[in-house]
């Protein structure tokens, strides 16, 4: 009985139910530690045990799908290993603590807060995460090594995490500074007030996909995937030959929904920069054409297409300073002097929807920017209904 009091006082001396803790959890963990080994047990071990027992509940078919069948790097600060058993075989689980393997696998899961493999080098307590941040690790450089080289989705994490947040930081550097567009994207099942998107963008690159569960973002990403795969050699060689070559994207694929996107992450995928030569004359004369385009008789898709262009291009870089801003500013003014509120001839009333919709994706330097632009040089009445927004 005198135990139990003991356990339930010291239970409220750090977690209090009516006031606020007054330790974090990495110092309340390095209390309950201490306390821990005067009887002789270690809050490692004991950590590890509860998780070994956790198993998941309810059914994933769209997460699993994709997590059997795709190569990928996974990189949590989880201890348990329920990623690894949606992956099933072909998952190497890496660890702090355990040897590096050296063979390929289509999967990995590198656990940099260590795992239930090795208790003893999972970060859990106030000295963990001390030494964990003030070490070169290996896992550390790997993070950082895959959010420069590669597509990175977060998923169910908050961002809260001051080793992630620093090496987010370096790699905010890297966009600006090499004129890149951000691949960084963090899904978040809640709406995310637009404050919030623009600090996630402006400090750290990062792409918001709002009010979007797990299994929602892996349906929409496997039913575009074979898609996607299937494209991907062709786009790569053809954006070669136009940055490089004589060749020149033609009419029909400009006047295709999908050729502006599939054109940007072809630029991205061999490692072109906004502020080359090559590339801000390709933007240039593949937006100037669909202008042309919306000129067509009956193209008023067109006007549509452009618009949801723009306000890609917007979300992915700062333009200001670029050797494409003019270009963008200039293709901004007139797709937003060629659309509606109102439903009038001669005019899209689509094109409208899409940059009320889209707008808050656009980065809030660039909003700034097209803002200024729309003020200085149009009247519109349906562009200025726009930049109001902020």
């Amino acid at each position: 009985c005198d135990d139990s009091i003991a356990v339930k006082d010291f239970k409220e001396s750090l977690f209090p139910a009516l006031k606020i803790n007054p330790l974090r959890l990495d110092e309340a963990a390095q209390v309950i530690s201490i306390e821990l080994s005067k009887a002789g047990k270690d809050l490692h071990s004991e950590i590890a045990r509860l998780i070994r027992e956790i198993s998941l509940s309810g059914v994933y078919p769209n997460t699993e799908k994709f997590l059997k069948e795709q190569s990928f790097r996974m990189i949590t600060t989880n201890y348990d290993k329920l990623a690894e058993s949606l992956a099933g075989e072909d998952c190497f689980s890496l660890t702090p603590g355990r040897p590096i393997p050296r063979s390929n696998s289509r999967a990995k899961v590198f656990h940099v807060h260590g795992s239930t493999d090795v208790p003893s080098r999972m970060v859990v307590t106030a000295a963990d995460y001390f030494n964990f941040m003030n070490a070169d690790s290996y896992f550390s450089r790997k993070l950082s090594t895959v959010l420069h080289e590669n597509t990175v989705v977060i998923l169910g994490y908050s961002l809260g995490d001051v080793n992630l947040k620093a090496i987010l930081s370096d790699y905010r550097s890297f966009v600006r500074n090499h004129v890149v567009s951000n691949s960084i994207f963090f899904v978040s099942h809640k709406p995310v007030d637009q404050n919030i998107c623009d600090y996630y963008s402006k400090c750290y690159s990062i792409r918001v996909i709002a009010d979007t569960n797990v299994e929602s973002f892996f349906s929409s990403v496997n039913a575009k995937l074979g898609e996607a795969k299937g494209r991907y050699p062709t786009s790569v060689s053809n954006i070669n030959k136009v940055l490089y070559g004589p060749h020149h994207f033609n009419e029909k694929f400009i006047g295709s929904e999908g050729s502006f996107y599939e054109i940007v992450s072809a630029i991205g995928a061999i490692g072109a920069s906004i502020e080359e030569q090559a590339v801000v004359t390709t933007f240039s004369d593949i937006i100037s054409k669909k202008m042309v385009h919306t000129q067509t008789t009956g193209a008023w898709n067109q006007y549509v297409e452009l618009a949801s262009w723009l306000t890609y291009l917007g979300s992915l870089i700062d333009v200001r300073g670029t050797l494409v801003e003019n270009s963008f500013l200039k293709a901004v003014q007139f797709s937003m002097e060629h659309m509606s509120k109102r439903q009038q001839i001669g005019y899209s009333w689509h094109a409208y929807k899409v940059w009320e919709k889209r707008w808050g994706i656009v980065t809030s330097d660039n909003r700034a920017l097209v803002s200024s632009h729309i003020r200085n040089n149009s009247t519109d009445p349906d562009a200025l209904s726009i930049i109001s927004r902020g």
